[in-house]
């Protein structure tokens, strides 16, 4: 028999399971759904204890525990005091929270951000009202009537349980875990399965056997949308049942040589910028190519991507063709860090064009996969010095759930009405791109084409996001060197 602690997101209580629980005891489950405390002085230290003390309070030997949204931090928090007494942890619709994040870095409400970035006590995060809730995910498969009893279950959400840091020892760090993802909010299992294979390396982990996933066809608030299905795929979740991703075989992909044969050249490091200079060594400035690596990375990552192979190649390349090829060490570490990673940028060019080896008036930007929501800034406003804006796989638009980026790294949005008045942009696609992030390029190269803005697309039919990795071919090599030619083209190389 499974017993489940079932655990809503923001502003909810236990009411909002009412319609679930019904199927998952008439099935022989226990469900126990909870009701985090909200006076306003509750922390997120507070909701791991009401979590805690309920785990305590059952008489059974191994619990299942469900965390829908926000409510995925008192989860972790209460399993990494009692992991002997958890037999899985169920992520509804929830991100994957690692120790010392803070609830509020996953929060897609900008408005929420705003609030609890002021200077002073906010105090609580009012609840929404029916028609701000898809600002907290989609509400696909919920009435007007149901978004109206949404707002009625609702309280206001204290503002420390979202600022407070997640604090994790590891203890649960073992325990078997499900994912159920909500489809209408455009994540899909196949995304993920995209993540793991291409993205950033946390992602790997998911394909561990212990990681199941499922997916529901509906919004974020699948308990009253169908809570039949729900209580179904939450009992088969308990099971152990779930859907296997599978591992990429090199667990190190960055470490992999260059995918071009390159020449090795000078490297100098300044802070958080490298310099490749080109060989023999230039008698007067240089033009200069700034890459900006993806991510987010975490932020224990060794060696940073500046020392993979992958950047140090495409400094290298730079440098062969007789430019200055810098790679820029920035902190996009997670979705809220865009403005820190943008200051990182900022500073590295600064650093780049200060540098007497290179020529200051003739700058390249190249933007890699997380990182083209950073040239969103460049595009509104570009100086006169940047000559050429490279992008390569890039993410165009925040993703689904990724309203903590603000609405400042748009480059949909930055691109002005005169496309005339923007340097050259060079943008690279991968044909067989991420579905989530294919949307942002096309609607980024539509957006371009209407406002008649310079760009000039490089297609890689055959390849996936991170193709000089994973398609280590003619066709990529091809690409590769015909965007370093195009954008030294534009630097008057």
């Amino acid at each position: 028999m499974s017993v489940l602690i079932l655990v809503s997101g923001p502003f909810t209580n236990e009411r909002i399971w009412s319609e679930a629980t019904g199927p998952l005891r008439e099935s022989g489950a226990e469900a126990y759904p909870v009701t985090l405390s909200m006076r306003p002085e509750a922390d997120l230290e507070t909701h791991v204890e009401d979590v805690v003390r309920l785990i305590d309070s059952l008489d059974a030997p191994r619990l299942v525990l469900v965390g829908h949204d926000y409510a995925i931090h008192p989860v972790l928090g209460a399993a990494d005091r009692r992991p002997e007494r958890v037999a899985r942890i169920v992520h509804l619709d929830a991100g994957l929270p690692q120790d010392g994040d803070r609830a509020l870095t996953l929060v897609p409400d900008p408005t929420v951000h705003r609030l609890l970035g002021a200077d002073g006590d906010p105090g609580p995060v009012p609840a929404p009202q029916p028609r701000e809730w898809q600002r907290w995910g989609s509400t696909e498969g919920l009435s007007a009537q149901r978004l109206a009893l949404l707002s009625d279950l609702a309280a206001p959400q204290p503002p420390r349980t979202l600022t407070r840091p997640l604090r994790l020892t590891g203890a649960a760090a073992d325990v078997p875990t499900t994912g159920i993802l909500c489809t209408a909010g455009g994540m899909t299992i196949e995304t993920v399965q995209a993540l793991v294979r291409t993205g950033p390396p946390q992602f790997r982990k998911l394909a561990d056997p212990q990681v199941g996933f499922f997916e529901l066809a509906t919004g974020h608030w699948p308990m009253l949308s169908c809570p039949d299905e729900l209580a179904e795929v939450l009992l088969r979740a308990a099971a152990g049942e779930g859907r296997r991703l599978t591992a990429p075989e090199d667990e190190s992909p960055y470490q992999r040589p260059f995918l071009l044969d390159v020449p090795e050249a000078p490297r100098v490091r300044n802070g958080r910028l490298d310099l490749h200079l080109p060989q023999p060594a230039a008698t007067g400035p240089r033009p200069a190519v700034l890459f900006v690596h993806g991510g987010p990375v975490p932020r224990d990552r060794d060696p940073g991507l500046r020392d993979t192979p992958f950047y140090v190649g495409y400094g290298r390349l730079a440098a062969s063709l007789g430019a200055v090829g810098a790679v820029v060490g920035h902190r996009l570490h997670g979705i809220a860090d865009y403005p820190q990673a943008a200051d990182d940028v900022a500073e590295g060019v600064e650093l780049l064009r200060a540098d007497p080896r290179v020529d200051p008036d003739r700058i390249a930007l190249w933007f890699f996969s997380g990182a083209g929501l950073l040239a969103a800034d460049w595009i509104a406003a570009p100086p006169a010095w940047l000559r050429c804006l490279a992008l390569t796989y890039p993410i165009l638009e925040p993703l689904p759930g990724w309203g903590a980026v603000g609405d400042r790294f748009h480059p949909v949005d930055a691109l002005p009405a005169d496309g005339g008045t923007l340097p050259p942009l060079v943008l690279t696609r991968a044909g067989l791109e991420t579905p989530q992030i294919g949307v942002t390029v096309e609607k980024f190269a539509s957006a371009a084409e209407e406002r008649k803005a310079p760009v000039e697309i490089i297609d890689v039919p055959h390849g996936i996001h991170g193709f000089e990795i994973h398609n280590r071919t003619d066709e990529s090599r091809e690409a590769v060197t015909r965007a370093a030619r195009t954008v030294l083209g534009h630097l008057g190389i």
